[in-house]
């Protein structure tokens, strides 16, 4: 595993990114003074995004690696943050699709492409790691209460039944 953005994982076999740049800005204003240079004041953290970019060749990466853009398309769709953690344990934070883009190059004879050049471009959206880790503990809570806490009630119930 490459990188993980949510369920999502890039590897060879899915997006094999070549290249992730990381972009931090920091956010000053500018004071104005009579007969001085401006006073800078530091007003927090600004942007953080990070772009992937590589090649996907279908007949390298296997032949369903292509619908990999139709899933990150479809997360993008759905208007949700995600958490992204590198292989190596490197938590980024929760992060949105800002962007996605793919250019095809090189066809077979069908019109499908050999070399598929993509660039995924995402936002971090999340105040600090502390904030995340509140949000998915909110999220794995909601999640058991909701779905395994009534599908484990209603598997004792079933086997229950069975066993009277």
């Amino acid at each position: 595993m490459m990188l993980a953005l949510g369920l999502f994982v890039f590897q060879l076999q899915t997006l094999p990114y070549s290249t992730l740049s990381r972009h931090v800005n920091y956010r000053w204003a500018n004071n104005g003074r009579i007969g001085l240079r401006p006073a800078q004041q530091f007003l927090g953290q600004g942007n953080e995004s990070i772009s992937l970019n590589g090649v996907l060749c279908p007949e390298v990466n296997g032949k369903f690696s292509k619908l990999s853009l139709s899933a990150l398309e479809l997360m993008a769709g759905m208007g949700r943050a995600w958490p992204l953690i590198e292989g190596s344990g490197t938590i980024y934070g929760m992060y949105v699709i800002e962007s996605l883009q793919h250019t095809n190059t090189e066809f077979f004879s069908d019109g499908s492409a050999k070399r598929i050049e993509f660039s995924v471009n995402l936002t971090r959206v999340d105040e600090s790691l502390i904030a995340m880790f509140g949000d998915l503990s909110q999220q794995a809570s909601d999640l058991y209460s909701q779905q395994i806490a009534p599908a484990i009630s209603s598997a004792r119930t079933a086997i229950g039944g069975i066993l009277s």
